[in-house]
């Protein structure tokens, strides 16, 4: 049981998990020992609730297929359970990530003080680089 949340949790059911060879050099234990972890995670046939279920599938991660199946593989550590816990841990964060709901952005404009200060700077600047120009005679 994967907990999200104090409210929301993940049965291990719905989280297919499967040990597979890792990749790159690591001499001949890497070619013995299944090590790396691969998990699988179906957002449609999960128990997480709707509104958390739609902004998953909303995300453009690539992580995520277009059949809308979380894919998570871990290869850094040595052991296998290490690896385990660690994807777990990444779909903890990408499931807890759309868990934030993202506030409102209110349009604002400049202050008229603030608008006069910039237009005021620009005229000093201005006044600056007009006495470093050559003088016609």
């Amino acid at each position: 049981m994967l907990q999200v949340s104090k409210t929301v949790t993940i049965p291990d059911s719905e989280i297919e998990v499967s040990a597979v060879r890792s990749q790159g050099a690591g001499g001949q234990n890497v070619n013995k020992v299944a090590t790396a972890i691969h998990l699988r995670f179906d957002i449609k046939a999960s128990s997480l609730p709707d509104v958390y279920k739609e902004r998953l599938l909303k995300l453009s991660d690539q992580r995520i297929t277009k059949d809308g199946v979380i894919v998570i593989k871990s290869q850094e550590h040595r052991s296998q359970e290490q690896n385990r816990e660690e994807a777990l841990k990444r779909l903890q964060d990408l499931i807890q990530s759309v868990m934030v709901v993202p506030k409102k952005r209110k349009p604002t404009k400049p202050s008229y003080l603030s608008q006069q200060k910039r237009l005021d700077s620009k005229s000093k600047r201005s006044r600056i680089k007009a006495t470093r120009r050559q003088v016609d005679e």
